[in-house]
């Protein structure tokens, strides 16, 4: 049976679930699908949905903000409209050096389309992508 018959999710480690649940359902408006453990850290793991399914697990962990990599984009339909909820909610943009950002932050893709980051409190780095 090959993985592509299953879904996937995507794991992110951040140092303080706390301050993770402000982040991804306070500010992203993510909503918990379930809660568990972490380890040995009761409550220190969450699972959201997005896009009406399971998409994102995030949990308690000393290895949190250690990747550079992006680990996780959303494919949106109006960019300009996610980057004025985000940047309302208080969720700020990066800016690459080495890449052209119009002044909201978002910088055209390759290959056609435009994309714009964000970081988690951990510094965990997410891409919202359209098409146009």
């Amino acid at each position: 049976m090959p993985l592509s018959e299953f879904s996937v999710r995507a794991s992110i480690a951040v140092s303080d679930i706390g301050r993770a649940v402000d982040f991804y359902e306070g500010k992203l408006g993510l909503p918990l699908a379930h809660s568990g453990p972490s380890a040995n850290i009761t409550d220190g793991s969450r699972v959201y949905r997005s896009g009406g399914d399971v998409a994102l697990n995030v949990f308690q962990s000393a290895t949190a903000g250690k990747s550079e990599a992006t680990m996780a984009t959303w494919y949106v339909d109006d960019l300009d409209s996610i980057v004025d909820e985000l940047t309302q909610a208080g969720v700020g943009l990066v800016r690459y050096d080495q890449l052209e950002h119009d002044a909201r932050g978002i910088t055209e893709r390759a290959g056609g389309g435009r994309i714009a980051w964000f970081q988690d409190p951990d510094g965990n780095t997410f891409a919202i992508e359209s098409d146009r």
